[in-house]
């Protein structure tokens, strides 16, 4: 029997607990599990792994982890509930992965999504470029720039020379115009008729 007013005994480790530390069961007649939370759940892990060793699969080691932390299953580092994001559907209310390793992976998928290339295939670009944007040949190559209509992989830019581009709605001729105006060389449009203009080839 417990002894505290509204406790209850777990018969995994024979403590006296608060009903908040066990799970409801309705089939009992209070409502509760018979063992806390903390029996069921290693009771469950050790259940796991056993299964896994039947199966002759690998188990992962069990690591030990204080109050307030959680471990990575991607980096295997320990880390306090901070560097997790939330995740209500979870048993523990916090993601499978931490903050790092879901922004890591979120590169990756967005390089694989937007460009349909891989993080190691980026950085063979950025190599074969010396580590610097093709275009200024100053800043370092960082933004990965393609063809908007075929989807090809042109080169990786700076932040500068992509949104420039960007700006100049990737028109050659439009780029070519403006090399010309900033060397001095004023385009001036030509009147063919009445309110047509043809700017000089």
């Amino acid at each position: 029997m417990a002894e505290e007013p509204g406790a209850k005994q777990c018969t995994g480790c024979k403590r006296d607990l608060s009903a908040a530390a066990f799970a409801r069961d309705k089939n009992r007649r209070d409502g509760l599990q018979v063992r806390c939370r903390e029996c069921v759940a290693e009771y469950s892990a050790a259940r796991y792994r056993r299964r896994r060793v039947a199966m002759g699969k690998q188990v992962r080691e069990q690591v030990d982890v204080p109050a307030g932390h959680k471990l990575c299953r991607t980096c295997g580092a320990v880390k306090p509930h901070s560097a997790w994001h939330r995740n209500a559907t979870a048993p523990d209310g916090l993601s499978t992965r931490c903050k790092a390793c879901r922004a890591v992976q979120g590169r990756q998928d967005h390089l694989k999504r937007q460009y349909g290339i891989t993080e190691a295939e980026r950085d063979a670009l950025v190599k074969e470029q010396w580590g610097l944007c093709v275009i200024c040949l100053e800043a370092d190559a960082a933004h990965v720039d393609h063809d908007h209509k075929t989807g090809k992989v042109r080169g990786v830019l700076c932040f500068s020379c992509n949104a420039a581009l960007g700006q100049f709605k990737d028109r050659p001729d439009v780029l070519r115009r403006a090399a010309e105006y900033l060397e001095g060389n004023v385009w001036k449009p030509i009147l063919e008729a009445p309110g047509v203009y043809r700017l000089p080839s």
